[in-house]
């Protein structure tokens, strides 16, 4: 490939491949029996020496832009390179929950996904797309915890006045009851009275086995899912980064910051302040529409600035520090 059409994502796939690499210094140590990949200090020289690189191939005018800027892999002192926890873009998350809408299927939901081409049924194990559009859909608008998610039972799930609401056990034992936003609450119906299993298991997400999902399985969900995004519009993504994803948008559409601790579940605000990830033009939506400058009727504001521009750009006085 030309230096300069490398992208941020195709420098992710270099770093973790080489992540991946067999270490062929110990090829002679009993380790070597084991498989022994590049140790943690190697993959830093290695991602140091691509930067490295790159930074030089912008002075020389090899490239017009760094693809390091968007590069989500880093270094950790333990565990080497991977992939930073890193929240979605408005457009990013609404591909993403829109392939998870999509999972449903309409009224007649999996009823007609089940049958093939040639009028078979699918087999159990197939037949996840309710369950996968549910998750994704409460990872990316609810941000719990994974091992929130997972232990969740059908028993947790309950209606007041016409609400649907999770009751989430977290951390220290703490308990939060969380309203859920109006598809999820549809997901969530589908999936109980479609979608679920018979099983004397009472978790809320079964294996086609019948079993607890365990919480390794979420990612491969959201891989699955992943595939039915508009390739512009798809970026691999953790479940903890979808606790990123949500934290970061109810902020930058100005949502009380208590009430985005409540729902992620978080003890104090300082906490909270880790998971406001920077997203891309929004000192600019802040500039464009900024408070002082409105007139009594809203008049200053850009012309260009949408509604959910001007919630990214009063993020800023209301975000923690």
């Amino acid at each position: 490939m030309v230096l300069d059409d490398l992208t941020g994502e195709e420098v992710d796939a270099v770093l973790l491949a080489f992540a991946r690499k067999p270490d062929g210094r110990r090829r002679s140590q009993p380790e070597a029996a084991s498989g022994a990949l590049q140790s943690a200090s190697s993959q830093a020289r290695f991602r140091r020496s691509v930067s490295a690189l790159f930074k030089h191939a912008v002075l020389v005018g090899w490239v017009q832009v760094n693809p390091m800027a968007t590069a989500t892999v880093t270094a950790r002192e333990r565990g080497g390179l991977r992939p930073e926890r890193r929240a979605l873009t408005r457009e990013q998350a609404q591909g993403l929950i829109g392939a998870a809408r999509d999972l449903g299927g309409g009224p007649q939901g999996v009823a007609a996904k089940e049958t093939a081409g040639s009028g078979r049924r699918r087999r159990r194990d197939q037949n996840t797309e309710l369950r996968d559009g549910l998750i994704v859909l409460m990872l990316s608008t609810m941000g719990p915890r994974v091992s929130e998610l997972v232990r969740a039972n059908v028993e947790d799930f309950y209606t007041n006045d016409g609400v649907r609401y999770w009751r989430i056990f977290g951390k220290g034992g703490r308990t939060r009851d969380v309203p859920l936003p109006g598809d999820v609450a549809l997901a969530l119906e589908a999936y109980l009275a479609r979608g679920r299993i018979a099983s004397p298991d009472k978790a809320l997400l079964l294996s086609w086995r019948g079993r607890r999902l365990a919480r390794g399985d979420v990612q491969a969900v959201i891989d699955r899912v992943q595939r039915g995004v508009d390739p512009d519009r798809r970026r691999s993504v953790t479940p903890h980064g979808l606790r990123h994803t949500t934290a970061t948008h109810l902020l930058a559409d100005a949502v009380d910051m208590d009430a985005v601790r409540r729902v992620l579940g978080h003890s104090d605000l300082a906490t909270l302040g880790r998971y406001r990830d920077e997203l891309p033009g929004e000192l600019e939506v802040a500039m464009r529409s900024h408070p002082l400058l409105r007139g009594p009727a809203g008049r200053g504001a850009s012309a260009s600035g949408s509604v959910s521009a001007e919630g990214v750009g009063r993020s800023g006085p209301a975000a923690p520090a």
